[in-house]
């Protein structure tokens, strides 16, 4: 009889941990900005590490994988995949500019360039004040066309040139939407990375992930930033804004916050670190997912905005 108690509190105890686990991996969705029904799926899979994803005006995904370095192209029709560049320079974050050229931090040589429709790269931004940078991470191109981006440092072992910190800090740019000038908008952050902005242009958020911290700036007319305000204790990866001023961050999977900064919604993504994210297809109702080895997608209630 004690035994067959012992094993039926053991069977309990195993039932209890997979149940906490299942529930755990679960979709947590207070506000419902995920389609009725919605789950992540696994899209494509085989790289190496897969960053950076952005969409074209027909809602088409260009991402990266950085260590093979190549941008990879999904097509919102077929759903195939394709190679846009093998020799992206390893890129990491992108963003579109107007004129529908890919602008990518390249960090092979810590630069940012610009890919044109049949993958030609010009190089944007070669250093700062005569210096390299650290290694260009993420951006994001406002309405007026000037850049924003952030410059973290993480040790490539694909770099020919000393691997230590080339400026003196990590620390957020602009370059200014003439091309000709680059400016500092904020020294005093530990590691920033993910970076977005509003589409009126007037709110940059940028995530401190070496402080796990999430800041809102307020964007002047010359591209400055100012009253810059904690807006959750959380660092991200990669971000997006969805047309209801919901911001997503990553890391471990998607967590999403209101404009308030309360959080209202959990993607979890099976693989280990979810690097980045954007919406995409016709419609921008698909949120894509790109996770170490593999790249997912969520059908969502809301959409990107444009």
């Amino acid at each position: 009889m004690r035994r067959l108690t012992l094993l039926n509190l053991a069977a309990t105890a195993t039932f209890l941990i997979l149940f906490s686990i299942t529930v755990s991996a679960q979709i947590m969705d207070k506000n419902s900005i995920a389609a009725a029904g919605a789950q992540v799926e696994k899209l494509g899979d085989g790289y190496k590490f897969t960053e950076g994803p952005v969409a074209d005006t027909k809602g088409n995904v260009f991402f990266t994988d950085q260590p093979n370095n190549k941008i990879i192209r999904w097509d919102a029709e077929t759903g195939e995949f394709s190679t846009f560049s093998d020799k992206a320079g390893r890129a990491n974050g992108m963003y579109f500019d107007k004129k529908g050229n890919l602008v990518a931090c390249s960090d092979e040589d810590n630069q940012v360039w610009s890919f044109d429709k049949k993958g030609n790269p010009t190089v944007l931004v070669k250093d700062y004040d005569g210096k390299l940078l650290n290694g260009p991470n993420d951006l994001w191109i406002d309405p007026k066309g000037g850049i924003y981006l952030t410059d973290p440092l993480y040790e490539r072992d694909y770099w020919k040139r000393d691997p230590k910190m080339q400026q003196d800090g990590q620390h957020v740019y602009y370059l200014l939407p003439d091309g000709k000038k680059m400016i500092r908008v904020d020294e005093k952050l530990k590691k920033p990375n993910g970076i977005i902005g509003t589409a009126d242009g007037k709110k940059l958020y940028v995530a401190d992930i070496g402080a796990d911290k999430t800041y809102i700036y307020d964007i002047d007319k010359d591209g400055s930033l100012s009253n810059k305000t904690l807006f959750v204790s959380k660092g991200s990866d990669g971000m997006i804004l969805d047309e209801e001023g919901n911001l997503y961050l990553t890391g471990d999977g998607v967590t999403v916050f209101d404009k308030l900064g309360e959080k209202i919604a959990h993607f979890p993504v099976s693989k280990g670190w979810t690097a980045n994210l954007c919406f995409a297809g016709k419609n921008r109702d698909l949120l894509f997912i790109t996770s170490e080895t593999a790249v997912y997608g969520i059908k969502m209630r809301v959409k990107g905005v444009k």
